[in-house]
């Protein structure tokens, strides 16, 4: 570079120079921008973590779009409140679904006669639990004497209050009809606490408590409900109604409705001094209020005549809950009294209710047979093959409680005992129960009832020869927490004398057949 061109370039630098700087200039252009960066970020940097400090650690941030926004305390308390709210409903229908109805939360209303009490009282015996809380009063028509100490094996007895002021004009019945009917509210009024369930019965009804339970726990006891079952005879229940509950059978009505009643029932008697009995002034009483009988066919009335067999052979896809009538028809175990009888149930009753009385179908293939098991009861082998369609049905072992009627006069479908001499089931009732704690199952034996059986000329096995059956089957308790349905029955092994069967949950695909 020559003397001359930088003489040129210090002119042109020295112009620049004077011309950026101003009266406000104090350090050149690019020192001042970086000194200010410097100090903006120093002030963000200390507001920042001052905000951060002052910030409660339970604050919550959303983030969109690189934006951080702080949710003030005020709003973060809204939705903790909420959250907690929704937390008190979850743990309240948490404690609803697991308080269920227990049997604290019945109370039972029997109806008694004093002139019958002494006998009937055991039947009450039988199934009363008050080690288990049980609440109930027996309702007689007159005092009666007591022994000692049979207070504690018994619910509360109290008399009836006087009717006598009602209208009764029914020539065919008797009065005790009103005070009968005036149970459910007699016992209401006695101001119970944290009541759920009336049960209504009489004193030679006996209930399958358990079972009871497992049908009031499908309703909400905070709605009208009465529920119940029919006659077996349908003529009864042409001539009083087929919606009615039988209390004989037994029926239990929620608390709600029953408060209802009690506020109407009087006035409602009074309009009916025609009716029969206490079944139908009840039932009309729920028809003023509109309430209409809900069915669940395990609660018993049994109008009928002769040997329970094949009803309680045959019994419905539903739990047994009572049974009535027991001084009318024959023992259910051969050989005994009733009251034996129905003490000998309770052994199997008590290794599982749920399964009690439930039938399984099955088929001994090598000798052609048809097995009927009635666990808890009775199996019962047949020579041949029958279909399960026909060896659910009842078989007319009983007869009808008008004593005229045919078999046509029954609520329901029945079969002949036998068609054929050969096609007489051979029977096997139940002689034992235990628990085999090991393998968590039951074991029942059945032994072959002896009886004369008409000569069969089929060439095939002859039942005849098997003396006992043994029956394994695991307790069931939440069987009827699905859908209605039979267990199966298997034929694990068939020797001369002695059968062995395994009753429990059908498999998938397991089907009923050859």
């Amino acid at each position: 570079m020559s003397m001359k061109e930088r003489d040129s370039e210090k002119i042109i630098w020295h112009q620049m120079r004077i011309s950026s700087i101003t009266p406000f200039s104090i350090f050149p252009l690019p020192k001042f921008m970086l000194w200010f960066i410097l100090f903006v970020f120093t002030i963000y940097v200390f507001t920042t973590q001052k905000y951060l400090s002052s910030t409660s650690c339970n604050d919550i941030f959303i983030t969109s779009s690189n934006i951080i926004l702080p949710i003030h305390s005020k709003t973060n308390s809204t939705i903790s409140s909420n959250a907690s709210i929704i937390d008190q409903q979850t743990r309240i229908l948490q404690q609803k679904e697991v308080e269920q109805t227990n049997l604290e939360h019945v109370v039972f209303g029997i109806a008694a006669s004093s002139k019958l009490w002494n006998k009937r009282k055991e039947y009450i015996k039988l199934w009363w639990k008050p080690e288990k809380k049980m609440r109930g009063v027996v309702w007689l028509d007159n005092a009666i004497k007591t022994e000692k100490n049979e207070s504690k094996s018994l619910p509360e007895l109290r008399i009836s209050a006087d009717t006598s002021h009602f209208a009764y004009n029914n020539k065919q019945g008797h009065r005790s009809a009103i005070r009968i009917s005036r149970i459910l509210s007699e016992t209401l009024r006695l101001g119970k606490k944290n009541v759920r369930w009336f049960v209504m019965g009489d004193d030679d009804t006996v209930f399958v408590t358990e079972n009871l339970l497992r049908i009031l726990n499908k309703y909400d006891h905070n709605q009208y409900y009465y529920i119940g079952s029919l006659s077996e005879s349908h003529l009864q229940n042409i001539y009083f109604s087929y919606s009615m509950a039988y209390g004989g059978g037994g029926f239990a009505i929620s608390y709600p409705l029953a408060k209802a009643i009690d506020k109407m029932q009087d006035r409602c008697i009074q309009r009916y001094p025609g009716l029969y009995g206490s079944d139908d002034r009840m039932q009309a009483c729920m028809a003023e209020l509109g309430v209409p009988l809900t069915k669940e066919l395990g609660f018993h009335q049994y109008d009928v005549y002769g040997n329970l067999f094949g009803l309680l052979a045959s019994h419905p896809i539903t739990p047994l809950v009572s049974l009535h009538h027991l001084d009318v028809v024959e023992p259910i175990f051969p050989n005994v009294t009733q009251l034996q009888a129905l003490q000998k149930l309770t052994v199997p009753m008590k290794l599982d209710s749920a399964g009690i009385m439930q039938q399984s179908i099955c088929y001994d293939k090598v000798n052609s047979w048809t097995i009927s098991v009635s666990w808890g009861f009775a199996v019962q082998i047949f020579r041949g093959v029958f279909s399960p369609r026909e060896i659910e049905m009842p078989s007319r072992t009983f007869l009808n409680w008008y004593r005229r009627a045919d078999y046509t006069a029954y609520a329901f479908n029945t079969r002949p005992v036998m068609r054929n001499p050969c096609q007489k089931s051979f029977v096997f009732y139940m002689s034992s129960a235990k628990m085999d704690s090991y393998n968590n199952q039951t074991v029942t034996q059945y032994t072959r009832h002896r009886v004369p059986h008409p000569l069969c000329r089929w060439k095939m096995a002859n039942p005849a020869d098997v003396e006992r059956i043994q029956v394994y089957k695991m307790p069931d308790p939440h069987l009827w927490d699905r859908s209605p349905r039979r267990n199966c029955c298997r034929v694990l092994s068939s020797k001369k004398k002695s059968m062995v069967v395994d009753v429990g949950v059908c498999s998938e695909d397991e089907v009923s057949e050859v």
